[in-house]
């Protein structure tokens, strides 16, 4: 049985060490988030003078999208668990000049915010990645003001996402990572039909829609890909930092045929995703 403590323990350390990579990749990650953020914001109905919080927001390209709608009489909170993925939104949202901009420490399942204080609460692929998701849309909830409403994504099935099922698929064949144990942080964790809308109408939302939106994850090529993999993932380049030389190009040669299909004619490589995107009302 997992122990609560030690997995959120383990996923900070592991969101720390991501965050160099992530600041690095930030245009690759806001390219193909941006109609997710875009369907979200939407979602959120947002207004002039709105006060929104986005939850685990990474480098916050939702909230910078928020921000535009909310104006200079509205404040936008980008929060993340990982204090060098705060460090690196505080300075991405310092480079907008956005007044309206915050940014802070914040775990998901205990905000550190006023009961009813926030018009909005958003997340891109952030509460599947919460040991108790109940729990942190509980939260969500609580700050939120009467009307308010919540947007949320979280990827659908593995079978939709090759980007992320051809190299995981590789990696438990050769012991490299183990399967995720169910009901545990992982991407897809919410990724059968109805488990978002149910999370949320036991959370205390309603009027909850459900939706599905596709994207791609762009790369300038293969290797190009498999950089941003490796720096930007939580579990591939602790998962091949031992690898001998051999067994590396070993792998790389079963991935980069894998994935040949989505390669452009140009060698550019373009990989196809799928995402749920949710919205509820308080």
């Amino acid at each position: 049985m997992m122990d609560s403590d030690d997995a959120r323990g383990s996923q900070r350390d592991r969101w720390e060490s991501a965050a160099p990579g992530w600041a690095e990749r930030s245009a690759t990650i806001s390219a193909a988030g941006a109609p997710v953020a875009s369907w979200l914001v939407d979602a959120a109905a947002l207004n002039p003078g709105d006060r929104v919080l986005e939850v685990a927001a990474g480098l916050g390209d939702v909230g910078l999208l928020a921000a535009e709608r909310v104006g200079e009489q509205g404040e936008v909170w980008i929060t993340d668990g990982a204090e060098t993925m705060v460090e690196a939104a505080a300075r991405r949202a310092a480079a907008t000049g956005l007044r309206q901009l915050k940014v802070a420490h914040m775990e998901a399942e205990w905000l550190d915010a006023e009961t009813a204080s926030f018009n909005a609460v958003i997340s891109r692929w952030g509460y599947m990645l919460v040991v108790d998701p109940a729990a942190a849309l509980r939260e969500a909830r609580r700050v939120l003001i009467g009307g308010g409403r919540i947007a949320l994504a979280a990827w659908e099935s593995l079978e939709l996402n090759p980007w992320m099922a051809i190299p995981r698929s590789e990696f438990e064949s050769r012991g490299l990572i183990e399967a995720p144990v169910p009901n545990t942080p992982d991407p897809f964790r919410f990724a059968a039909d109805g488990v978002i809308a149910e999370l949320l109408l036991d959370a205390g939302f309603s009027d909850v829609v459900v939706e599905s939106v596709e994207l791609h994850w762009p790369a300038q090529s293969l290797d190009d890909w498999w950089e941003h993999m490796r720096i930007t993932s939580t579990l591939v380049g602790r998962a091949t930092a031992d690898l001998s030389p051999a067994e590396h190009y070993e792998l790389r040669d079963v991935l980069d045929r894998r994935y040949a299909e989505f390669v452009q004619a140009d060698g550019s490589v373009l990989l196809p995703g799928r995402t749920w995107v949710a919205s509820a009302e308080v």
